[in-house]
């Protein structure tokens, strides 16, 4: 039970450790691109192309949709990025229960934007969990977890991918874990629970009111996807990378500052890397110039508008 890329590689670690897949659970297509037309998750795609039987329901909340899963008759659900919540009846269908990989270790970063969340909040490491669901967010017992540095430039791209592909072999060993009886899952913490909201889109606003380093961890925690953002000569254009910069004198916050995209902030300074317009590709910081000149001197505002 999977939607985005996020969740691919665990499907694919699933079917290679031979295990029989009865039925691939999926978000209904969704309208995308520029015709906006109904496209297939990354998880539908990669299943359907393997022949294995996709479901893409609506809600699992319906008593059809709810008999359908349990005439199944799994041993367990694996669930990863699903974005369904599973009522208590699918919880408690499969024999040995419903199995959740977490990119985080719970119980920091509950909910739905652990990734972003632990590098905005300027975490030194995260890592995956693999625990059995029950009715609450994120709550269930955890039966292994792996541990992931956050490198200094790291952004959330580059940390989903790994943590995916970390995640996807957790999987694997924890359910031959729990089918041999040997692995036992432990209850959370009670201390540290912390909650990663959904990115809402003005969070994405770069205020250069704030400091050099908390917007930088805001770029690369927004990276590649959704993308931090400001608007000038009425353009949203988003920064996809950008490197703090320490200023011996502090400068007028949005104030550029050379001929290099070196933006000047309430503490410090952003030298900005990679600049994307709207319905362009993204750029390296001179050829973007070359196209959208900001010369020194030019303010950036630091309101929404």
């Amino acid at each position: 039970m999977g939607t985005p890329d996020f969740a691919l590689p665990a499907l694919k670690a699933l079917a290679a450790a031979g295990h029989s897949i009865q039925a691939v659970y999926s978000q209904p297509p969704r309208p995308a691109g520029r015709g906006q037309r109904a496209q297939p998750s990354p998880v539908q795609a990669w299943a359907e192309a393997e022949g294995l039987a996709v479901r893409t329901p609506e809600s699992l909340r319906d008593a059809a949709a709810q008999a359908a899963f349990a005439a199944l008759g799994v041993d367990a659900a694996v669930v990863v990025a699903y974005g369904l919540i599973l009522p208590r009846p699918i919880l408690t269908a499969p024999r040995l229960g419903c199995f959740n990989l977490h990119a985080s270790l719970l119980p920091r970063w509950r909910g739905a934007a652990p990734i972003q969340r632990a590098i905005m909040a300027g975490d030194a490491e995260t890592g995956v969990a693999v625990m059995r669901m029950e009715a609450g967010l994120d709550t269930g017992p955890v039966l292994l977890e792996a541990r992931q540095p956050i490198g200094p430039r790291m952004n959330a791209g580059e940390l989903h991918d790994q943590l995916a592909q970390t995640g996807a072999g957790l999987m694997v060993e924890a359910l031959a874990g729990v089918a041999s009886g040997r692995l036992e899952a432990r209850p959370q913490a009670d201390q540290g629970v912390s909650y990663a909201a959904k990115i809402a889109k003005e969070e994405g606003h770069i205020d250069w009111q704030r400091p050099a380093a908390e917007l930088d961890r805001l770029i690369r925690a927004l990276s590649p996807l959704p993308g931090a953002w400001f608007n000038l000569r009425g353009e949203r254009l988003k920064v996809l990378a950008a490197a703090p910069l320490t200023l011996p004198e502090p400068g007028q916050a949005g104030r550029v500052l050379d001929d290099s995209l070196t933006i000047a902030c309430g503490e410090g300074a952003l030298r900005l890397q990679i600049v994307q317009r709207a319905g362009r590709a993204p750029l390296a910081a001179d050829a973007f110039l070359r196209g959208f000149p900001l010369p020194a001197g030019t303010k950036l505002l630091s309101s929404l508008s």
